[in-house]
């Protein structure tokens, strides 16, 4: 879980329409350092307030990541063999999952710091790869974080994150290819919305405590 929290401190500030216009890596620097200042503050969300998280991921990450092309490569070939309505289904679970997960982790905060690696792009360049460095302290190993992010009429996206050299998508890539070999598009979709019911029932629970 603490790669997780990694991940989630590059949130975007989806109402600053200016910063489209920044370079990727200025970006991330800039709202990583706000993000990280919010959760500082916030004593609920450091101590488990989940639908407070919740909303702070809804909020800034929804706008900003390419929830569709994850799904895609997540996805792989089986993606071509879906219907847009399984697609579009397929989008929203994994969206909620990944929302709901690191909403989880948004607790885990203990005063990482953040290390920004140097970054060079073309003018025209349209996939970029930005590095960080997540220090743990206490004597742990800093863990690598690296976004990989698109640029379309919408601006910068990110639609793969890679922690430690681990990528999300293709963690995910193997579980997605086994749902859909034992029980089709229709078997993974339903396997997602398991997930998600048990996430939103034990986070339910988490605040009722």
């Amino acid at each position: 879980m603490k790669w997780l929290f990694a991940a989630l401190v590059f949130v975007f500030v989806s109402s600053v329409q200016a910063e489209e216009s920044l370079a990727p890596d200025v970006l991330i620097k800039n709202v990583t350092n706000e993000v990280i200042e919010i959760v500082r503050k916030d004593k609920d969300i450091q101590a488990g307030n989940y639908k407070k998280a919740i909303e702070l991921v809804e909020a800034r990450v929804l706008p900003n990541f390419n929830f569709t092309r994850m799904t895609a490569l997540a996805t792989a070939r089986d993606w071509r063999t879906a219907t847009p309505a399984q697609q579009k289904t397929l989008t929203d679970e994994f969206h909620t999952l990944l929302v709901r997960t690191y909403s989880k982790a948004l607790g885990e905060y203990k005063n990482q710091t953040i290390d920004f690696r140097p970054f060079k792009m073309n003018a025209a360049d349209t996939d970029v790869k930005v590095r960080t460095q997540i220090n743990q302290g206490g004597g742990a190993k800093p863990i690598s974080l690296d976004y990989y992010l698109e640029k379309n009429s919408a601006g910068w996206k990110v639609y793969d994150i890679e922690v430690g050299g681990i990528s999300l998508v293709t963690n995910y890539r193997e579980f997605f290819a086994t749902e859909v070999r034992n029980g089709g598009i229709d078997g993974l979709i339903k396997t997602l919305q398991a997930k998600n019911r048990a996430g939103t029932e034990s986070g339910a629970a988490a605040a009722a405590k």
